[in-house]
Order: C-alpha cells, then structure tokens, then sequence
C-alpha cells in the first residue's frame, strides 16, 4: 500500500506547495468535490480538455468515512491509481483541502480521535513531503500561488474541520451558534496576514462548506454566524485584490453572489459539488444565487483573461461530454485587479 502511494508521488511532484511560475497568459483554474473512489469518476477527460493550470480538490476527495487509517490509506490509494485522475496529474500541479468524508466521518469536526493521522494520510495524497512544516501544523491550512507579478493567483487554501467546533442541530435542522468557530485562532491570524500582505493580483479562498447561502437544511458557514460573519469583515478591511470564493460539499452546482459594506466590488463565490453524484436542482433555498442550480455530474472552473484594460473573471459550472451548465463574466478595471489594490485601499489613496 505504501509503495503504492509512493509511486504516485512521482506523479505529484511537489503538488500542494507553492508553484513555479507561470507563462504569461490567461491563467485557467479547475476545481471539484465529493468524488467517490469507489463509483465511475467519467468527468475526468472533460477537466483535461479544459487544460487548467491548476486543480483545485474542494474536500470529500475520497469517501473513507472511518476511523480505520489502514481502510483510509486504501481509499487514497484506489484514488490515485484512477486512469483519468492520473492523466489530470501529467498535465497540471494539484493542491486542495478536505471535507468531512476524507477527513473522518460525516459532518465530524474538531473532536475527531484521529484527525493527526488523518491529515498524514491527506498530504501524501497532495503529495506533500515527508519533511514540509504542514507536516507539524495542526490543521492543512496553507496558501497555493499560481503566476508571477500582474497575473500573480493566490489560493487560499482553508481547513474547516481540524478546529471546527461541533455543530448545533434542533429537530433535524441546525442551528446557528454565535459561540462556535470554524476555523480556530491560529488560523484566522494566518488568514488575516496573507490577506494583508499578499501582492497577488486574485486571490481564490477555497473552502469546503459554502460561506455565502444562509439555508439552515444544509451545512454551511450559516451554522457559525460570528465565523461567518469574521471572515466577510476581514475582506472588506483587507481589501485583497479581486477576491472569490470557491467551495463544494452541497451535491449541486451555483453561482452566488453579494455585496460587502465596504467593498467596491461584488462577492462571488461558485460551488462544484459533486464529481460522482449529485442531487436535484432546487429553486429556493438560497437568496445569494445567481442563475439556476445545477444538479447533474459537475466541476468548476474560473477562466481569468489578463487584459490592459483590466481583468476578466469568467466563472463556471461544466459536466460531462462538454456540458456547460453555468457561466458568469465580471471584468475589474485595472485599478483594482492589481497586487498594490489592496494596500492602496486601505492607506486611503
């Protein structure tokens, strides 16, 4: 089983870390979620055919659903010897967080018994060396950086589960609990000074549970409403150059939007849940939506045009045999899409 992992580490490379440069160029960033190893993965040549310069996993990777490492170090390794997968792995670097499926066990959190071992066996899926300081750090919290200088990307990459408190659930729906945390202390202050002293020109915060959508049917950031609540302050008093939300967990693919006070620019954040399986679209649930829910096989990708006159961001949600479910354009003038945006924002220039 190890000599498995091992080999697929050839393929890995340095998968995880921060990248090289990039060429100049348009900069194509693909991502997905809630993959089971164990079920038919056919949305693999169609993520290829896009070409992205980088995927993103957005949790729920594998369904190990245990507390047994040996039976999770399985599930990897049947992962990672996924023909299409591994074409994926040829072609572009992979970095990403987990979810509750690939971490424990369903909706676990900070309690879990065996979270240290968990986290040993998801860097070697990213292919994390055996000596790099995420190896000691409680939780798998960790920036990715795609491109150089103007077209500088930065992923920042959030663990919702290794510090997350419990959540509160009342006659089968939960509950919002102002007390209750996702991503603990350390992380926030993490979070706060990659924000502030970032000079990418897009930064992409990537998180297992949706932030956005405030339903309390579903797990989402809604449960935590200070936690949530944190974090939209934190990007208004950043004010990072041209930030998107990226997340999967919910079975469906959407495009949600919102405005923060503060802020000159919408808030997007595009959901690409799931890879395997998928539930059925709905039509309410969510008042951030932009467009209809998508509920078939899907990934997403954000496409990112480097122009003079500014930068275009084009957001979508893609299936199998070249679907195109959703799509959304947003172009920011040059003044912000720049590394300097947000330090000039908040000087006051």
């Amino acid at each position: 089983m190890r000599f498995s992992l091992f080999c697929c580490f050839c393929l890995l490379g340095l998968a995880g870390l921060p990248a090289a440069a990039q060429p100049t160029g348009n900069t194509t960033i693909a991502f997905g979620s809630c993959n089971n190893q164990s079920q038919p993965q056919p949305l693999w040549d169609d993520i290829v055919q896009a070409k992205p310069d980088l995927w993103v996993w957005l949790g729920d990777n594998i369904y190990a659903d245990t507390d047994d490492m040996q039976l999770m170090e399985h599930s990897y390794a049947r992962q990672l010897q996924v023909p299409g997968y591994q074409q994926l792995l040829q072609i572009c670097p992979v970095t990403g967080i987990w979810s509750d499926h690939d971490y424990a066990n369903d909706n676990a959190d900070k309690n879990s018994a065996y979270k240290k071992q968990s986290q040993q066996l998801f860097l070697n899926f990213m292919g994390i060396p055996a000596q790099h300081p995420l190896r000691q750090q409680e939780g798998i919290y960790r920036s990715y950086t795609l491109g150089q200088g103007n077209h500088k990307v930065k992923i920042l990459l959030l663990d919702g589960l290794y510090h997350r408190d419990p959540l509160t659930t009342l006659f089968g729906l939960y509950v919002p609990n102002s007390h209750a945390d996702v991503l603990g202390e350390a992380q926030w202050q993490w979070l706060e000074q990659e924000l502030t002293n970032s000079d990418a020109a897009v930064h992409i915060i990537a998180t297992d549970l949706q932030v956005l959508p405030t339903s309390n049917s579903y797990t989402n950031w809604s449960a935590y409403p200070a936690a949530r609540k944190r974090l939209l302050q934190l990007l208004a008093r950043t004010q990072p150059a041209i930030p998107l939300l990226i997340s999967g967990d919910r079975h469906v693919g959407e495009l949600s939007k919102t405005e923060i006070k503060g802020y000159p620019y919408p808030l997007y954040e595009l959901t690409s849940s799931g890879m395997t399986h998928y539930r059925e679209a709905k039509k309410d649930g969510n008042r951030y939506r932009v467009g209809e829910q998508v509920g078939a096989l899907n990934f997403g990708v954000l496409h990112i045009a480097w122009t003079g006159a500014g930068t275009t961001v084009t957001m979508q949600v893609r299936g199998d045999e070249g679907k195109l479910y959703l799509q959304e354009s947003y172009t920011y003038p040059a003044t912000h899409a720049t590394g300097t945006f947000n330090k000039a924002r908040r000087s006051g220039e």
